[in-house]
């Protein structure tokens, strides 16, 4: 199963020294007083749906950005909440906002839903990481005139919407997710970003009807895979105990690349440390080249034991090779600038080190 919206493409441009948007002409495009405004008008929506349909906040939230889109919404709503959201909505003209100004918003709005659910995979990659990724993300698809891009667990949509807002060109987009709520916002959010994604609900474990893709970006959930069955058939399967879910996307993204395609993932900062058995290494050394490993800053977590990374693979084939030097990066906190911009000096500068060797 999947679900389609038809979209338009906006391209935008990240400074990493100050995690800003900026215009073609240097301008700052994020409006701070129109992002507010859209959270507290969703806000207020999902709100007055919430306690009229007597629904969870995240739903309410899904229905609340799909009335603001459309116009109407896939539950027949009584008269009176009808009027209340007209009235909510009337001062909204989705017309006059940025992309990064929707972002935001909605963003804000998510993370609000998201404090309150006791939904452990109902989380959200934080902006700056994402941003980075769709930094990444254009740097290693540069040369490629159209790219296909593939989400596994998308959740929300703000990671792979965050991506394609950076990827400067023509893009193809597909996602899974098997989550009900999740994936109705990620299409309640794609439609509002004006973005084209096909949405697939279903265990990404699963079988995919997608031809490869040139790149994969995924924030990986961390735990075990509960279908012992389905995991016998993935080499990174574990006979001592229940299968990793993050262990085994990493494989069926590799599935679905293209050979010399890049996954960009964020994994859990023990990841090797797991691999007591050293099947995970052998497996990648077999599939793809490791290109990089950037370690998020500690500060951008609660705890030491959450950190994560960002984890670059490029799968064997068409001409791919091993990188001379993996771009290896600790990252400083992302509101120190000048350490950021001088961070950012460094992958740039290894990113043409990185093209010399492999052209």
């Amino acid at each position: 199963m999947f679900l389609k919206r038809n979209a338009l493409f906006v391209h935008s441009v990240v400074s990493f020294g100050t995690m800003n948007i900026f215009n073609n002409r240097g301008e700052s495009v994020v409006n701070e007083k129109d992002f507010e405004l859209l959270y507290k008008q969703l806000n207020d929506a999902a709100i007055q749906i919430e306690q009229h349909e007597h629904i969870p906040y995240l739903d309410a939230l899904g229905l609340a950005m799909e009335y603001l889109f459309f116009g109407e919404s896939s539950l027949n709503f009584d008269d009176i909440l009808l009027h209340k959201l007209n009235g909510i909505y009337e001062s909204i003209d989705l017309d006059t906002f940025e992309q990064i100004d929707i972002r935001k918003g909605v963003q804000l709005a998510i993370i609000k839903g998201m404090k309150h659910t006791t939904q452990s995979q109902h989380m959200i990659t934080p902006e700056s990481i994402s941003l980075l990724i769709g930094y990444l993300a254009e740097k290693f698809t540069k040369d490629l005139e159209h790219v296909r891009v593939l989400d596994p667990v998308v959740g929300t949509g703000s990671l792979l919407l965050t991506v394609l807002s950076q990827l400067h060109k023509e893009t193809k987009a597909y996602s899974a997710e098997i989550d009900p709520t999740l994936i109705k916002l990620a299409v309640a959010y794609t439609n509002l970003q004006k973005s084209e994604v096909e949405f697939f609900h279903q265990d990404a474990l699963r079988p995919l009807f997608l031809d490869p893709v040139d790149l994969v970006v995924a924030d990986l959930p961390v735990g075990y895979y509960p279908d012992d069955v389905h995991a016998e058939s993935f080499e990174l399967n574990r006979e001592d105990s229940h299968a990793y879910a993050h262990e085994l996307l990493i494989e069926q993204s590799l599935q679905y690349m293209k050979p010399g395609g890049y996954g960009i993932f964020v994994i859990p900062d023990t990841l090797f440390d797991d691999d007591t058995t050293g099947n995970l290494n052998r497996f990648i050394n077999q599939e793809a080249y490791i290109v990089g490993l950037l370690r998020l800053p500690e500060s951008a977590f609660k705890t030491k034991k959450q950190v994560k990374s960002i984890f670059i693979l490029q799968k064997r084939g068409h001409n791919s090779k091993m990188p001379k030097e993996p771009l290896l990066v600790q990252l400083p906190s992302f509101k120190n600038a000048q350490a950021m911009e001088s961070i950012m000096k460094q992958i740039n500068q290894w990113f043409e080190k990185y093209e010399q060797d492999t052209n």
